[in-house]
């Protein structure tokens, strides 16, 4: 597949972050445009005008309101698709396998060894402090929130939605078969609510990013714990593979030979693995230059 990861460019979290953007400007672009019609619908009873459809105009700007989306919408699949690229990449490295072809010698009977099992994320947590798991929890309950409120089918996003259709004149019946008109009052506007978004999408963010800072934390520290705990994994293989050693005297050299050149091979791999490991890690997302300009457009937004 193709991708434009290179040692230059933007961040993943970065990425990320400025695909949501596009998304969202995208959405709301979509949601300008759905509510275009053809037609505007008026009453006159007595001295007031009651509006039955808003008229929505084709926007002067259409064309140049369709390109900016297209552009949106483009500028997020060239950034998503090396965002999943970088993924492949670096669990492809993992899946790799070590693969010692040449057969070992006839061996005595070894002992028994005993190995540390690995940690899971509990022992993350408890490496945090009573502060930082109570700032986690806190930003964890500002993230969720403010979220629930302005993501897709949240409150903010059905007022945003709803605004648009509603009839500033309706009818309620008070008495059998008379209706009189009910005026409806519009309290809030699209660039109201819009601004709100932008408000709350900017603290979800902060929140979002800080949430994923302490889980980013956790995962390390149990992933040093586990680095450790192979460590000391592969000490305690070692040492009970020099005491089979030691017991089995008539061994052949050929095995003390064999075992040799395995664990040579076995720790030549490992470096190797890990290099390229560390280094699809290090890799960024060099944006190509028609995509550039939403980028820093969005970049800017970012700082």
């Amino acid at each position: 597949m193709k991708n434009s990861l290179s040692s230059k460019g933007l961040s993943m979290s970065q990425a990320q972050s400025i695909s949501n953007l596009c998304n969202q400007r995208s959405k709301d672009i979509t949601a300008q445009l759905a509510d275009i019609n053809n037609v505007s619908k008026e009453l006159v009873i007595g001295e007031e005008t009651y509006i039955e459809t808003q008229g929505n105009p084709i926007p002067t700007n259409v064309v140049q309101l369709l390109q900016s989306k297209a552009r949106l919408s483009a500028t997020q699949a060239f950034l998503m698709e090396n965002i999943k690229a970088k993924d492949e990449l670096i669990n492809n490295i993992k899946k790799e396998q070590f693969k010692y072809d040449v057969e070992a010698p006839i061996r005595p009977q070894t002992i028994s060894e005993t190995l540390p099992s690995e940690v899971d994320e509990d022992f993350g947590w408890d490496t945090l402090t009573t502060a930082e798991y109570n700032e986690f929890i806190e930003a964890e309950a500002y993230a969720s929130h403010i979220g629930q409120f302005i993501h897709k089918g949240g409150k903010l996003d059905r007022l945003r939605a709803e605004l648009p259709t509603i009839k500033t004149l309706e009818f309620m019946e008070i008495e059998v078969g008379k209706k009189t008109p009910l005026k409806v009052s519009i309290h809030h506007n699209a660039q109201q609510l819009l601004t709100i978004h932008e408000e709350l999408a900017a603290l979800h963010r902060g929140y979002e990013q800080k949430v994923n800072y302490f889980k980013s934390k956790i995962k390390n520290a149990t992933t040093a714990e586990n680095a450790k705990i192979q460590k000391e994994r592969g000490n305690i293989q070692a040492e009970v593979n020099q005491q089979n050693l030691e017991a089995a005297n008539k061994y052949q050299l050929a095995y003390e030979q064999w075992i040799a050149e395995q664990r040579k091979a076995q720790h030549e791999f490992e470096e190797k693995r890990q290099a390229r490991i560390q280094e699809a890690v290090n890799l960024k997302i060099e944006v190509a230059e028609r995509f550039q300009g939403v980028i820093n457009e969005f970049l800017d937004q970012l700082k």
